[in-house]
């Protein structure tokens, strides 16, 4: 699905949607301010169809999250649902491998994607967070997960990540006591990335996005699959796959380009091959 630079395409009847910032920069936006952009299943499936779209844009190279207005990224699952969809076990596995897919399609995304935060990124919402290669957020921000005072038993997934960014005993605290914290103690934890300022926060997110846009995207790529597979167990580590992505960049035109253009002493202008 073509997009030009400064369009913007709905998806869930406008609760979700994708914009071509420029410079190679996409956005997917969580437009549901009315419930602080709790997601919804139809919201769910609209952001696969986003992700999806992005991904198979060859003018697109770095993807970032957002929520519409100041008061949440993703205030977490629309609870209104709850009762129709999540109301025992098998609906709530019914309504689990519904955003599985989704899930997974963000967990193993080939492009580098960046979450912007303000305001309440809670429970769904950090899950989704958590899955992006890196998390900025405004000072106003405030984050955790509920589930302990909803009754909801958190999956193997979510809390994987969750262990590996904070560590086992601050996981612990934050599940045990579903408490809220603020975006100084997100950082110092580790939650998170970055704190900005409220008004620094977008301008500096789309910034750092066009930097990682306007590099050479295989060797991005190579960063990004060489991590993933550090982070996996030993025995199940594809070294292939490391060394297939090392050849295709020492191979590229972006190679060649990037020397020519240091010795130039120019910008490179980088192609993805």
């Amino acid at each position: 699905m073509p997009i030009a630079a400064g369009d913007s395409i709905a998806f869930a009847e406008g609760k979700i949607l994708m914009t071509h910032a420029g410079d190679g920069v996409g956005v997917v936006t969580f437009n549901h301010p009315d419930k602080r952009n709790a997601m919804s299943l139809e919201m769910w499936d609209g952001l696969g169809q986003a992700l999806i779209a992005l991904r198979d844009s060859t003018d697109i190279r770095v993807v970032v999250l957002i929520g519409a207005g100041d008061k949440a990224f993703v205030s977490g699952a629309d609870i209104s649902q709850f009762e129709q969809s999540r109301h025992n076990a098998a609906a709530s596995d019914a309504y689990a491998q519904r955003s599985a897919v989704q899930r997974a399609l963000l967990a193993n995304y080939p492009k580098p994607t960046i979450a912007c935060i303000r305001g309440f990124c809670l429970g769904g919402g950090l899950q989704i967070a958590m899955l992006a290669d890196m998390r900025f957020a405004a000072e106003d921000s405030r984050f955790g997960i509920p589930a302990a005072r909803l009754g909801i038993a958190y999956g193997y997934d979510g809390l994987r990540n969750l262990v590996s960014l904070v560590g086992p005993s601050q996981a612990r605290l934050l599940l045990y006591t579903g408490m809220r914290i603020d975006a100084h103690e997100a950082l110092r934890i580790g939650l998170i990335d970055r704190m900005m300022g409220n008004e620094e926060l977008m301008p500096a997110t789309l910034d750092i996005a066009r930097t990682i846009a306007g590099n050479a995207p295989l060797a991005v790529q190579a960063a990004k699959i060489t991590i993933a597979e550090v982070l996996k167990d030993e025995s199940g580590r594809d070294m292939a796959a490391i060394k297939r992505i090392g050849d295709a960049c020492m191979d590229s035109e972006d190679f060649r380009e990037g020397r020519r253009a240091f010795m130039d002493k120019r910008k490179p202008v980088f192609k993805g091959r």
